[in-house]
Formats: C-alpha cells, structure tokens, sequence
C-alpha cells in the first residue's frame, strides 16, 4: 500500500544535504511496503544558541524524518547509539512518534547481531567519518551482523560515501546488492 509523501517535504530544507536521498529512498522503501527500520547512529539534533535552539541540518535529521515515516506507514525504527546523550537528546525531539521508535543504547555491533527481527530498511551512519579507515571497517562490520536479518525486498541506506562506505559497499554488492541511488552523501542499496 502506498502511503502520500508530502509530510517529507517539511524536511526539505537548503541545509539539509541528505534530503533529496532520503526522499527517494523512502520513496522505494513505500513501494515495497517496508515498515521495520533499523538505524545505527541516532540523530545528535539542535544546536544551542543562548536563549533558543535551531536544528542541526548537517546531521540530516535522519531519527526524525524515519519516526515520521513509521507513523504514516504504522511501522518501527529502531534507533540505536553508543552515546546516551544522543539518544536523550533524540528521545525528546521524537517524543510526539513515541509509538513507532525504540531507542536502543549500545554498540551498534552488538545491538546488529542480537536484532530479533527482520530488517525491512538498514541506515548504517554509526562511528563519525573523521578517522576514514576506522569508521570505514566500522561500517563494514554493521553490514555483516546485519546481512543474515536482510531480506529480497530490503533496503540499505549507507551514509557518508567515500569516508566510510567503501569496504561496506565492496562487500554489500559482492552478496547480490545493487546501487539503487547514489549521491554525493549516501548510497542506496537493494535487490
């Protein structure tokens, strides 16, 4: 069943980056009736400033526009970060898709090989790509205690090309993944 969109487009804004990648992959995850989300690395949010506070676009609002999504389709995302913080801070800003999140406070590693369920969409974006090659095997790693909770319809969104992507993307397209869109932040992958 395909549900309307349009309540993405509150997130289309010129700093957003990820947006146009986003659009598109839930786009293709609505067409196939997706509805389990699993992300690694949950959104960090706003930036303070004295007395008011302004999202953080460079962090791609990924917690959010994926809560939202789950609620028009009544799915899950499952959210899972090392930091407590981060998952405080996401906590509060998806309070109101409480419903449709689980926030999960662990090793992405650990939290990937112990998911019970089947993983309809996988957004790697755990472990910053400040240290390329550390993050880049990182990444890898989640795609192989991910790859056996995949199924023919999933998806899998990788995020930070090029910093952390190569040796997940080697190893996603060597098990039969195929490059679905590509932008100049994320790679998006299915069958």
């Amino acid at each position: 069943m395909n549900h309307n969109l349009n309540f993405l487009l509150k997130y289309n804004n010129k700093k957003n980056i990820r947006y146009d990648s986003f659009f598109k992959s839930l786009s293709i995850a609505n067409s196939r009736n997706l509805k389990t989300f699993v992300e690694t690395g949950t959104m960090r949010g706003k930036r303070k400033f004295l007395f008011f506070s302004k999202y953080n676009w460079k962090d791609g609002m990924s917690t959010l526009i994926f809560c939202e999504y789950a609620k028009h389709v009544n799915g899950k995302l499952f959210s899972c970060d090392i930091n407590s913080q981060n998952i405080k801070y996401a906590k509060r800003s998806t309070k109101k898709f409480i419903n449709y999140v689980n926030f999960v406070e662990s090793d992405s590693l650990l939290f990937l090989k112990s998911f019970k369920h089947k993983i309809d969409f996988l957004y790697l974006d755990s472990l910053d790509g400040h240290n390329p090659r550390d993050a880049s095997m990182h990444q890898l790693n989640e795609a192989k205690s991910a790859i056996d909770k995949l199924h023919r319809n999933s998806l899998i969104l990788l995020d930070d090309k090029n910093l952390k992507t190569t040796q997940s993307l080697e190893f996603l397209l060597a098990n039969k993944f195929n490059i679905l869109n590509e932008t100049d932040e994320q790679i998006l992958l299915g069958y």
